[in-house]
């Protein structure tokens, strides 16, 4: 890996529309006695957050559109400090995201992806220069699967260290595989690209190993309030969670690679990453939302 330590994410940016009520509704079912709010999020914004509080040094390449949303996302990325001259704009409105939260804290979410699918390869190529000064370049899969490609292989072929968080789970060119460092999948990803449920110790291994046989390096697996389990060259490792009281999950697996890669650019074993963004997950869950719930590295 490259030492300039530099972290580029590239990804979505959403304004979250958030409502908690007792459960859930069903389909045709309405369900009163809710709390509302609106903030920023998006997977792809939510990790150079997480990444930029936590310490790490970030630039963030987005597509967002010319409307109050858009304007708004912008201002919030400068009020972060991170630079936001990377980020484009499309004449396709803002993504949106609907999130229903339960009082189990467990969330179900529906993205209006919006200016995120206007993020195209042509848009990655154009950043090329920027993708190669990085060490670490972070990627999910809520722009154009083709432009996710185009930007792992552009950092792969410069030497960068390459992490995908591969959310949400669809369907992935194989040759993106052999371009990741390191892959954080939940149970449910591990699953849809490996065709192996997830319940335990030995179908999680046996899925990272056939992530692995495709082409991927590392994996870090998130189990939920179990845990993440790694499966590295540094060998086999298990990092439970934090005991806390969650009320909110929404942006806790962002915040989680928004740390891994911070806690990587600053030479931390995976082991040690794993650590330092299970902290830091541990204190997103303990509040409502998602930017507004990320912590900041003197929290930990």
């Amino acid at each position: 890996m490259k030492s300039t330590g530099k972290i580029l994410v590239i990804g979505s940016s959403n304004t979250d529309m958030t409502v908690k009520s007792p459960m859930i509704p069903r389909p045709g079912e309405t369900v009163i006695g809710g709390e509302f709010k609106m903030g920023a999020g998006g997977k792809g914004a939510n990790q150079a957050v997480a990444a930029k509080r936590l310490g790490g040094d970030v630039t963030f390449v987005c597509k967002v559109g010319k409307d109050l949303f858009g304007d708004n996302a912008v201002e919030n990325y400068r009020k972060e400090g991170m630079d936001v001259s990377h980020v484009l704009r499309s004449d396709k409105p803002s993504g949106v995201a609907l999130i229903l939260v339960d009082g189990n804290a467990e969330n179900c979410i529906s993205v209006a992806t919006g200016a995120n699918g206007d993020l195209t390869p042509e848009d990655i190529e154009a950043k090329a220069d920027l993708i190669r000064s990085s060490s670490i370049l972070v990627l999910q899969n809520e722009i154009p699967i083709e432009s996710v490609l185009k930007a792992a292989k552009i950092a792969h072929e410069s030497g960068a260290y390459v992490i995908l968080n591969p959310a949400p789970a669809c369907a992935l060119p194989e040759e993106i595989f052999q371009y990741v460092d390191l892959m954080t999948p939940n149970q449910t990803e591990s699953e849809f690209y490996t065709g192996i449920p997830v319940n335990d110790e030995a179908s999680a291994r046996k899925a990272a190993d056939a992530l692995r046989a495709k082409g991927v390096k590392d994996i870090i697996m998130t189990m939920g309030s179990k845990g993440s389990m790694g499966f590295t060259s540094e060998g086999t490792f298990f990092t439970p969670s934090r005991k806390v009281e969650a009320v909110d999950t929404t942006a806790a697996g962002d915040t989680f690679c928004g740390g891994l890669a911070v806690a990587v650019s600053e030479g931390k074993t995976l082991v040690e990453a794993a650590e330092f963004a299970t902290a830091a997950s541990a204190l997103t869950v303990q509040k409502m939302g998602a930017q507004e719930s990320i912590p900041y590295r003197n929290n930990l």
